[in-house]
C-alpha cells in the first residue's frame, strides 16, 4: 500500500508541474515577455555555453599554476585575439578570394553542371541503364531545385536567429566571462535549492550532466577537426577547386547532426561535377572515406562510452528537433536529450527502484 501511494503522489507531483506549464501558456502577459526573452538571449546563451566547456579545462590549468581566475580568462581573451587576427590575415584572403570566385562564376558554373549532366544523359554507358522516357539531368535539376529550397529556408531561418547581430556580438563574451569565472557555482547553486535528503544525489546528478555536455562538445570539436583534415587533404589529392571552402562549410555543418553532413555533401557533389564527372566520384569518394574514418576510428576513439546514443535515436531526434524548432532544435536535441535522460535515470534510481527492488517488479 505505502508503495502504490508514492506512486500516486509522483503522478500527482507531474499532472501539477504539466497544469502549471499549461496555465502559463494561457497568461499572455506572463508568458510572451517570457518567449521574447528566450528568444534574444538563447543564440548568445548557446554560444557562451559552447565555448565555456571548449575554454574551462585550460582556465582551470591555469587557475593551477597559481595564476588569477579572471586574469587567466582576460588572457584567453587575448589569445583569442591574436588568434582570429592571424587566421583573418594568414587564411583569410585565400577564403575570401574562393567565395568572391565561386559567386562571381556562378551562372558559368550551374551552365557546365547543366553540360556534363547532358553528356552523362548522352553517354551510351548511361542510357543502356536506363528506362526510355527518363531524363536523369531534368530529374537531378529539379531535386538540386528542392534542395536548394531547403537549404535557403534553414538559412533564412538562421539569418533571423542572427539578425540582431549587435546583441549577440557584446552579450556573449560577457555570458561566457561570467561563466568561466563562476565555475562550477551554477550546479552548487540548483542543488541548494533541493531537499537536504536529496542534496548528494543532485550533485551526482549535475556531475553526470556536467562531465555529459563537457564529453559531448569537447569530442564533437575534435571529431570535426579530424574530418576537416582528411577532406581537405582529400580534395587536394584529387583536385577538387575551392577545396578550402568547401572543407570550411562541411566542417561547419557537420556540427548539425546527420542533415550536416548530407548538405554539406551537396555542394562539394556539384563543384566535383562541374570540373569532370570523375572528379565528382572522387569528391563524393573522399567525402566517404573521411565520414567512416570519423564515424568508425576517430570517433569511439574520443568519445568511448561516454556518447551513449544509437544512431537511429540520433536521426529521430534531429527530425522531432528539426519539426519543433528549425535549425535551432537540430542543434539543441541531443544535448536537451542527453540532460533528460540522466535526470530520468537518476530520478528512477532515487524514486523508483530504491523503493521498488529488481526482484520485486
Amino acid at each position: 500500500m505505502a508503495k502504490l501511494n508514492l506512486f500516486i503522489r509522483i503522478c500527482a507531483a507531474v499532472l501539477l508541474v504539466l497544469a502549471i506549464v499549461y496555465v502559463g501558456t494561457l497568461v499572455d502577459f506572463i508568458f510572451t515577455p517570457l518567449v521574447s526573452l528566450f528568444s534574444v538571449i538563447i543564440i548568445p546563451l548557446m554560444l557562451a555555453g559552447f565555448f565555456y566547456y571548449l575554454l574551462r579545462p585550460l582556465i582551470d590549468w591555469m587557475e593551477k599554476r597559481k595564476l588569477n581566475r579572471t586574469l587567466a580568462i582576460l588572457l584567453v581573451y587575448l589569445g583569442i585575439a591574436i588568434l582570429l587576427l592571424s587566421f583573418s590575415f594568414g587564411v583569410g584572403p585565400s577564403l575570401r578570394t574562393q567565395l568572391i570566385t565561386l559567386v562571381n562564376n556562378a551562372p558559368s558554373l550551374f551552365e557546365a553542371m547543366s553540360e556534363q549532366l547532358q553528356k552523362l544523359e548522352n553517354s551510351e554507358l548511361l542510357s543502356s541503364f536506363l528506362p526510355e522516357g527518363i531524363s536523369p539531368s531534368s530529374q537531378i535539376t529539379e531535386y538540386l531545385n528542392k534542395g536548394f529550397t531547403l537549404v535557403s529556408n534553414y538559412v533564412s531561418g538562421l539569418f533571423s536567429f542572427v539578425s540582431n547581430f549587435a546583441v549577440i556580438l557584446f552579450t556573449f563574451p560577457i555570458i561566457l566571462f561570467y561563466m568561466l569565472k563562476e565555475g562550477g557555482k551554477f550546479g552548487r547553486k540548483i542543488v541548494s535549492f533541493m531537499p537536504r535528503k536529496f542534496r548528494e544525489a543532485g550533485t551526482r546528478m549535475m556531475a553526470d550532466i556536467d562531465y555529459a555536455l563537457s564529453s559531448f562538445i569537447v569530442g564533437r570539436v575534435l571529431v570535426n577537426l579530424a574530418l576537416g583534415v582528411l577532406m581537405y587533404l582529400g580534395f587536394l589529392l584529387i583536385g577538387l577547386p575551392y577545396a578550402l571552402l568547401l572543407t570550411l562549410i562541411a566542417v561547419v555543418m557537420n556540427f548539425v547532426p546527420f542533415i550536416g553532413a548530407i548538405l554539406s555533401a551537396v555542394p562539394i557533389f556539384i563543384i566535383g561535377v562541374i570540373e569532370s564527372p570523375s572528379t565528382g566520384l572522387w569528391a563524393i569518394i573522399v567525402v566517404l572515406a573521411a565520414q567512416q574514418i570519423q564515424d568508425n576510428v576517430i570517433a569511439p576513439y574520443v568519445f568511448g562510452k561516454k556518447l551513449d546514443i544509437h544512431p537511429l535515436t540520433t536521426i529521430i531526434l534531429v527530425l522531432v528537433g528539426g519539426d519543433l524548432a528549425g535549425i535551432l532544435g537540430i542543434l539543441l536535441i541531443i544535448p536537451i536529450y542527453m540532460i533528460i535522460k540522466i535526470v530520468a535515470a537518476n530520478v528512477y534510481e532515487l524514486f523508483i527502484r530504491h523503493h521498488w527492488p529488481e526482484e520485486s517488479l
